[in-house]
């Protein structure tokens, strides 16, 4: 099957483009460190032709890990005899940059015989300021075809297929650019003739981004407007997604009260209302907080505000050992950490990608929302203040989520002083992208991907769990007497272990189950309450721990343990294979377990102090 290379700079529009071309639905972002692996498709247009969609980068000559992924890939590739076309995208608004990039991947097309095809994006922002540029005398001077595209609106994209058939039809190679034998520094210097003679004429692009900065990364002003930003985030949690929230929850209450009775047996009855209904049903409530959070991450992402934060927050992080793109990966993992370890490739010391490896674990991931909503509803009423626009479950919430991220700091501390002087160190160098309204179609598609994906991921494993905790908590008594049963003698094993914070058996046997995925915790206790309450129909988890007798200070204490305890085995294996050590998982997992028990019981006896 013939492929086509799609190959081009950061924040140049790339993986859009990928999406229109494809049909397919690539995550995009408007920051370095997104798309860290390679992605392929077939043409929707050319079903027989595959799209190879390449990780961004600036250079052939690679500094970050992501980078060097490119470039192996690329190198790779040019050797593939299935190769047929090099597509090299370009931003016109940023066209130097680009351009230089460019032409090294020109040249290295002629040197393995490959035709390259350059796509110049971006037109519709030029078309929007009126501005022009030489595109005829730019394809004359690099010696290859360059097609004006906008990949937001696919204008241009059937002139783009059709160089791609044109292509495949003439088995056209590369032209002679006369580049084949020139060093990259006289390259830079080719790149910064050709963009001042036929680049866009005018700095009104770059007023347009000064002004903006001016307010964003104002030296009080942006300070402000961050914290503002993250708390709206973390408010949204709760404001956005309560009334899908209470429709789920409905919803669940409803097909219970329909599906129940019409099962012919006591046991399969049971077993429907506790580890169906009961179980899975409690996590599934949860689901639309992380449609929003991946919704409100995507905006920050997309309209190019997350390198401003990065930009923002490196001096702070500094203190801590690490570097402000260590915040793209870090807010990143406050979705899902094995994205967020991926995308530390970015990071161009591996010293501070090192650190940022130990400090995304602590941050307060999706899989651990469930556990955070679930308590923060049992314990804090859904008080406003303000007009409703401070509501003190979103306050408990940011301070859950600040309490974890502060956590993951004073580990990079610590650990950047007492070992870590064998990795090599880097300057900060950080590109700022322009701004941009997202695109709202791909963002919100993504955000319903990633809600059904969180929910397929551990739907499985909850599933397995509730039917296995369901079996052992409704036998030998019949759902009789929880106590009695085979989970409740398993959990009066465990339950010296969680009797210094204040909890019983029955929360014991939900944090050992919750060490396969953290989320696990909720379908759990839904099961177990289930079994204990089934005279009653399916009522919310936090009405249930309300009335279990569970003190406040256990509650603050659960919080503190899963904001600190290492309890993802994907995320083990995924950090065990970036960061090329075995070690380094476990070891975490033994330290951040033994700290979350230590600091829990900490939590626990001042929280009863007062």
């Amino acid at each position: 099957m013939k492929k086509i290379i799609l190959i081009g700079s950061p924040n140049s529009g790339k993986s859009l483009l990928f999406n229109k071309l494809t049909g397919l639905h690539q995550r995009v972002a408007n920051y370095p460190g997104i798309t860290v692996d390679v992605a392929s498709g077939a043409l929707a247009a050319l079903p027989e032709v595959v799209l190879v969609d390449f990780p961004g980068t600036y250079s052939l000559h690679a500094i970050s890990g992501e980078e060097q992924v490119a470039v192996n890939y690329f190198s790779e590739a040019l050797d593939d005899p299935d190769v047929v076309q090099v597509l090299c995208l370009i931003d016109v608004t940023r066209l130097e940059k680009s351009l230089y990039f460019t032409l090294q991947v020109i040249r290295e097309c002629e040197r393995h015989g490959k035709h390259a095809v350059v796509i110049a994006n971006m037109m519709d922002v030029l078309e929007k300021h009126k501005i022009s540029m030489d595109l005829k005398g730019l394809a004359a001077e690099v010696q290859a075809p360059v097609i004006p595209v906008s990949a937001r609106s696919g204008k241009g994209l059937e002139e783009v297929l059709g160089q791609i058939k044109q292509g495949l039809a003439n088995g056209k190679g590369p032209a002679n650019s006369g580049i084949v034998d020139v060093p990259d520094a006289i390259l830079r210097g080719t790149a910064h003739k050709l963009a001042h003679k036929y680049g866009p004429k005018g700095d009104l692009l770059i007023k347009s981004q000064a002004r903006l900065d001016s307010f964003f990364l104002h030296t009080a002003f942006g300070g402000i407007v961050f914290f503002g930003i993250m708390y709206l985030m973390f408010q949204s949690i709760f404001t956005w997604a309560a009334p899908a929230m209470d429709a789920i929850e409905s919803l669940v209450a409803w097909a219970a009260s329909i599906v129940v009775p019409l099962v012919p047996t006591q046991i399969a009855k049971d077993f429907m209302q506790d580890a169906i209904f009961s179980g899975v049903g409690a996590f599934l409530v949860f689901v639309p907080q992380i449609f929003v959070l991946t919704f409100v991450i995507g905006i920050l992402e997309d309209s190019g505000y997350m390198a401003r934060a990065a930009l923002i927050c490196h001096k702070p992080l500094r203190m801590f050992g690490l570097t402000g793109k260590s915040f793209i990966p870090m807010l990143s993992g406050v979705a899902c950490a094995i994205p967020a370890i991926y995308a530390a490739r970015s990071i161009d010391s591996p010293k501070k990608r090192l650190l940022t490896y130990i400090a995304i674990p602590l941050m307060p991931c999706s899989a651990r929302l469930p556990v955070y909503t679930l308590l923060i509803a049992a314990f804090i009423p859904a008080t406003t203040m303000f007009g409703g626009f401070v509501g003190l479950q979103g306050v408990a919430m940011f301070g859950v989520y600040f309490f974890g991220m502060m956590c993951g700091l004073i580990a990079t501390s610590v650990l950047s002083r007492v070992r870590a002087e064998q990795y090599e160190d880097l300057p900060f160098v950080l590109e700022m992208p322009p701004y941009r309204l997202p695109a709202w179609q791909p963002l919100i598609r993504n955000s319903w991907n990633r809600s059904k994906h969180f929910v397929t991921k551990a739907g499985v494993i909850i599933l397995t769990v509730t039917i296995v905790i369901w079996i052992l908590g409704y036998f030998p008594t019949m759902g009789q007497d929880l106590g009695a049963s085979w989970l409740g003698q398993f959990g009066k094993l465990v339950e010296p272990v969680f009797a210094p914070l204040g909890l019983d058996w029955r929360y014991g046997v939900a944090i050992m189950t919750s060490f396969l995925a953290r989320e696990v915790f909720v379908g759990t206790l839904g099961t177990m309450f289930g079994i204990e309450n089934s005279d009653d129909n399916v009522l919310p988890l936090a009405e249930q721990i309300q009335s279990s007798g569970m003190s406040i200070a256990s509650g603050v204490a659960l919080l503190v343990f899963f904001a600190i305890a290492l309890m993802c085995v994907s995320t083990m294996a995924i950090l065990s294979k970036e960061s090329r050590s075995k070690t380094l998982p476990l070891k975490l997992f033994a330290v951040y377990g033994v700290s979350a028990y230590v600091m829990a019981i900490l939590a626990y006896n001042l929280v009863s102090l007062f």
